[in-house]
């Protein structure tokens, strides 16, 4: 797959216990990546013995790495909630407006349908639009707000996210992305 003329990608699908070796080069490597994605008791630590398909690196030919996605599937196949979730979705600064974010997602959506999820979501900050917008673009809608999801420092208020889903193809009646009509607490999520 190109890029661009110059830039040709190699897809790395990382396996349990090669993705953890591979995971720690890249965090000692590269800013983009922080060191508590790898902590042994970390949720994305948990995320990637479980699910290693998840866990996808786009590297350059020369061995860069030009980003990487996170994820998980979980919920209810009886609720119809069963589903891809993005835990992580970063690219390299000099390697973004190439389609990367765009690809990255696409392989997760494509692990999602394999396993028979109904949706994929993710959380986004509501004040960082540049992602909210590239996620529009990908398809994604604002499902809820989830009021002060995130926990801010230095005395600064807590932030609240959007969840934000894009129906697959067993949703056939598009049910899981008929947004909900007012926000939700963070304990309030599933």
């Amino acid at each position: 797959m190109t890029c661009s003329a110059s830039t040709t990608l190699t897809w790395i699908h990382l396996q349990k216990l090669v993705a953890l070796a591979f995971l720690s080069q890249i965090a000692a490597r590269a800013n983009s990546i922080t060191s508590m994605f790898l902590a042994g008791g970390s949720t994305e630590g948990k995320y990637l013995a479980h699910w290693p398909e998840y866990f996808i690196v786009a590297e350059a030919p020369g061995g860069e790495l030009m980003g990487y996605i996170m994820g998980k599937a979980e919920g209810s196949v009886a609720r119809e909630e069963w589903h891809g979730h993005v835990t992580a979705l970063s690219v390299a600064p000099e390697f973004r407006r190439l389609g990367l974010a765009a690809k990255l997602m696409e392989l997760l959506e494509e692990i999602s349908e394999r396993k028979g999820g109904f949706f994929v979501d993710l959380f986004v900050r509501v004040s960082n639009q540049v992602a909210v917008n590239m996620y529009k673009q990908l398809g994604y809608s604002v499902y809820r707000t989830v009021i002060e999801y995130y926990s801010a420092s230095n005395g600064e208020p807590d932030e609240d996210a959007y969840d934000m889903r894009k129906a697959l193809s067993r949703d056939t009646e598009k049910k899981s992305i008929i947004p909900l009509p007012h926000p939700v607490r963070p304990e309030d999520i599933e």
